[in-house]
C-alpha cells in the first residue's frame, strides 16, 4: 500500500453516504477532488477544502485512488467506463474503489477494464446506512485481487470498522446482495411485528424495547422500530434504492437457480410503494404496504 502518506483521492458521487465518507478521508489529511452531477451537493466538502472537479475524469486526474459511489449500475458504467470517465485519467498503479451497490457482472467488467490500464479495481459496497457512514463504522464488503485489497485497506479502514475481502471481483457485490436480502426480510418482520403490537393494544415502543433485547432483536428493530411506531419515514436508506437493489438480487438469484420467497415478497411490496410515490421515504415506510397489502397506493404520500 501507500504506507499511510498523504494521498490524492478522487471522489465521484456525493449522496447521503458519500459526503460523510469523503469527509473522513479529508479529515485524515488526504487531498480530495470531488465530483457530483449536482454540484451543490459538493458544497460542504468544498468548504472543508476539497477541490470541485468538473467531471469524473477530472476528479481522477493525478489521483492515487478514486472512489465511486453513485446511484445505479448504469451510473457506475458511465462514470467508470464511459467517455470522460475515471479510467480515462487513472494512471497505472492507482486504485479504483466502487462503493455503489451494483451488479457482480459489472464489477467484473470494470476490474477487467481497469487491469488493462494497470489500475487495481475493488468492488466495495457498504452496509451501515447514513449512521454508519457518519460514524465511520460501516461494514465494507470487498471483491478484487489481493493486490487491490492490499492497496485499498488503509483507506477503507478510515471509512468502516469491518473491512472484509470476500473474494475476486464481484464478490463484494454478491455479499451486498446477501445483506439486502436479509435487510428486506428483517424490515418486513419489524413492520409486521409492530403492526401486530398496535392491533393488540400494546405500547409498541415498549415492544421494541422488549423484543429488541432478545434473540429476535435486529439492527432494523433497534434502529428503526421506534420510527415505524411514530410513522417517521425520514430516510436513512431510501425505498427507491432498496427497490433497485432487490431488483438486482432477484435477477442474480434467478441466474443462480434459486427461488427465494421472502425476497420476492419484499420486492413486490417495495415496488408497490415505489409506484405509489414513496421512493424518497426510508425503508421503514414498508409498514404502509401492510395497511393495504393489495393496494399501497391508497396510503397517502407524505
Amino acid at each position: 500500500g501507500h504506507g499511510g502518506g498523504r494521498m490524492r483521492i478522487g471522489w465521484v458521487g456525493v449522496g447521503v453516504m458519500g459526503r460523510h465518507m469523503a469527509g473522513h478521508l479529508m479529515a485524515a489529511g488526504h487531498e480530495v477532488s470531488v465530483f457530483s452531477r449536482t454540484a451543490s451537493k459538493c458544497a460542504p466538502l468544498v468548504e472543508a477544502g476539497a477541490r470541485l472537479a468538473s467531471s469524473p475524469m477530472d476528479a481522477a486526474n493525478g489521483a492515487d485512488a478514486v472512489f465511486t459511489m453513485v446511484g445505479a449500475p448504469s451510473d457506475v458504467e458511465q462514470v467508470t467506463l464511459g467517455g470522460g470517465g475515471v479510467l480515462e485519467a487513472l494512471e497505472p498503479g492507482s486504485l479504483l474503489i466502487d462503493c455503489t451497490t451494483s451488479t457482480p457482472s459489472l464489477a467484473q467488467r470494470v476490474a477487467a477494464a481497469a487491469a488493462g490500464k494497470g489500475v487495481l479495481a475493488l468492488d466495495a459496497p457498504v452496509s451501515g446506512g447514513d449512521v454508519g457512514a457518519e460514524a465511520a463504522s460501516l461494514s465494507i464488503m470487498c471483491g478484487g485481487s489481493d493486490e487491490a485489497m492490499g492497496g485499498s485497506g488503509y483507506l477503507l479502514d478510515l471509512l468502516g470498522s469491518r473491512v472484509l475481502h470476500m473474494g475476486p471481483a464481484g464478490a463484494g457485490q454478491h455479499t451486498k446482495m446477501c445483506n439486502q436480502i436479509l435487510a428486506a426480510n428483517n424490515m418486513l418482520g419489524v413492520c409486521e411485528s409492530l403492526r401486530y403490537a398496535s392491533a393488540a393494544g400494546l405500547d409498541a415502543d415498549a415492544v421494541v424495547r422488549a423484543v429488541g433485547a432478545g434473540a429476535a432483536g435486529s439492527w432494523a428493530m433497534n434502529n428503526l422500530g421506534h420510527k415505524v411506531v411514530a410513522n417517521d419515514f425520514a430516510p436513512g436508506f431510501m425505498i427507491e434504492h432498496m427497490a433497485k437493489d432487490l431488483g438486482i438480487a432477484v435477477s442474480e438469484a434467478e441466474r443462480l437457480g434459486l427461488e427465494l420467497p421472502g425476497l420476492a415478497n419484499a420486492r413486490r411490496l417495495y415496488d408497490a410503494l415505489l409506484a405509489a410515490g414513496h421512493g424518497r421515504d426510508g425503508t421503514q415506510a414498508l409498514v404502509l404496504a401492510l395497511d393495504s397489502p393489495t393496494n399501497p397506493a391508497v396510503s397517502p404520500c407524505r
